[in-house]
This record gives C-alpha cells, sequence and structure tokens, in this order.
C-alpha cells in the first residue's frame, strides 16, 4: 500500500483535495497525510476530507501553540479525529510548563509532524525537548530541514548533522520527493530527471541511521509540482530504493505511515 505522508490541500490555497486525488489514482498511491499549511487553525477542510473519503486520508492539524488554551483546543481536535499535530522545534506554551503543547500531544497519543530547519533539530534545545517527552513520536518533515536542495557542502554537512537524532527512538524522518534536496540538472529536461549522487546518498545514509520502519515517504503535493512533479517524486524514491528488500520499500512506501497516522500494523 503506497502512502503519501506529506499532502497540502485547501480550498483557498494551493489546490483541492480532487486535485490530489488525482495525482493519487494515477501513480497509484491509496493514501495520504493532509498536513496542513503553517498558520491555518482552521482545520474543518481536512476533517471533511477525512470524513468524505473514509480509510483514504488522515489529518495532521495545525494550531497556535501560544495560545492558553491550546492543549485542550488540540485534545479536542483529536476526540474529533486528527491523526497527528504539526508544530515547530521552537514551538513552546506560555506560562508555568512551556513543553505543554508537546506533553498534550503524548497525552492524546498524536505524533507530532515537525517543520524546521536543520539548524533547529540540531539545536541543543531540541535534544532536550525529546528527552522530555520520550513518549511522543516526532516525524521531521523533509529530512529534517526546510525544502530547499543542498547548494553547499555547509548545507550537506548539517543535513547528515541532523542524522544524528537516530539515536532518540521516538524520532521518525519524512523522505521528500529527490528533486528537493539537489538542484536540477541543466540536462534534466531534456533527458528526464535524475536525482542520483548526493540526494541518492543521503537517502541512503538516512536508511543506515534510522533504519526503513522509522522513514516514510512524501510528496510535498503540490509544492512539488514545480519541482519534479509527483509522479516523479514517488517513482525516483522507488528506484533508488530497488536495490534494497521488499520490507524495505514496504516500510518507507507506506507502512511507517500507516503504523504511525493509522495506528496500524
Amino acid at each position: 500500500m503506497l502512502i503519501d505522508s506529506h499532502a497540502h490541500v485547501s480550498p483557498v490555497w494551493y489546490e483541492p483535495v480532487e486535485t490530489l486525488l488525482g495525482q493519487m489514482a494515477r501513480h497509484g498511491v491509496a493514501r495520504a497525510v493532509l498536513t496542513q499549511m503553517i498558520g491555518q487553525v482552521d482545520n474543518r477542510y481536512q476533517a471533511d476530507c477525512v470524513r468524505a473519503h473514509p480509510g483514504r486520508f488522515a489529518s495532521v492539524v495545525w494550531i497556535d501553540p501560544a495560545a492558553p488554551d491550546a492543549p485542550q483546543v488540540l485534545a479536542s481536535l483529536a476526540d474529533e479525529g486528527a491523526a497527528g499535530v504539526r508544530l515547530r522545534p521552537g514551538a513552546r506554551s506560555p506560562g508555568d510548563d512551556p513543553l505543554a503543547i508537546w506533553k498534550a500531544a503524548q497525552a492524546c497519543g498524536l505524533p507530532v509532524s515537525c517543520v524546521g530547519n536543520a539548524e533547529a533539530f540540531c539545536a541543543p534545545a531540541f535534544a532536550e525537548l525529546l528527552q522530555a517527552v520520550p513518549g511522543l513520536t516526532v516525524v521531521l518533515e523533509h529530512l529534517g530541514d526546510t525544502s530547499k536542495p543542498m547548494e553547499s557542502e555547509a548545507d550537506g554537512e548539517l543535513r547528515y548533522t541532523v542524522l544524528r537524532l537516530c539515536r532518540f527512538d521516538n524520532v521518525i524522518l519524512k523522505v521528500p520527493g529527490l528533486g528537493e534536496l539537489v538542484p536540477r540538472a541543466s540536462t534534466a529536461l531534456r533527458d528526464g530527471p535524475t536525482f542520483g549522487g548526493a540526494a541518492a546518498a543521503l537517502l541512503e545514509a538516512a536508511i543506515a541511521a534510522f533504519g526503513a520502519p522509522r522513514l516514510m515517504w512524501g510528496s510535498d503535493f503540490p509544492v512539488v509540482s514545480s519541482r519534479e512533479g509527483y509522479g516523479n517524486a514517488l517513482g525516483l524514491v522507488r528506484e533508488c530504493l530497488l536495490d534494497h528488500a521488499a520490507p524495505v520499500r514496504e516500510a518507507i512506501l507506506g507502512g511507517t505511515a500507516r503504523r504511525v497516522f493509522w495506528k496500524e500494523t
């Protein structure tokens, strides 16, 4: 079962869910995790999508973590069927416990889809956070960085440094389309996209560090349409996994997301 762990839909920005469903049908993707856009605290559209297409979607919501009632809001969203919450690594709660929102996610059994950059993920404060909520699954988006290509040696070093977070059992990585990791080759439009080299090496390093059960593929739809496109985001990752055993491919391309966001084995 192919599952896209990172897609955005909206009636007012990007694309509606019907456009995503078309891409999923074309490329054989069975399910997708609807990941709320940063700053959009109205999660009703995603909830409607989940209800309208039973079994096909999971909703990862966005809330304002600085709101005094954020833990209560999150609990209500969990009761209504939310499958996760999206937070920045530096998100903190007001009041006596700055980690209240993270602890609320842990108490609700909601994984956190964590959006940030490599610098934030490598900071001591983030390691301290992970230690404070060992029962919380934290899924780092974009292989632990923003959706920008590695354009310098320093960029690559930072991405590899993020992989050291494999020492925390509660950390999982989202594997993006490889076109997100490296700039488009000058020959890509003539000869077709290929993202070997640095992108493939980083993917292999992530597999070696975390293991396939802690990796999940996500397209970043519809942003991926401005890079290699949905089909290539899936196809080129699958191509890089051809030399791996079937359980590795199955975990990265669906099994991990199914376990984390649908609580299925």
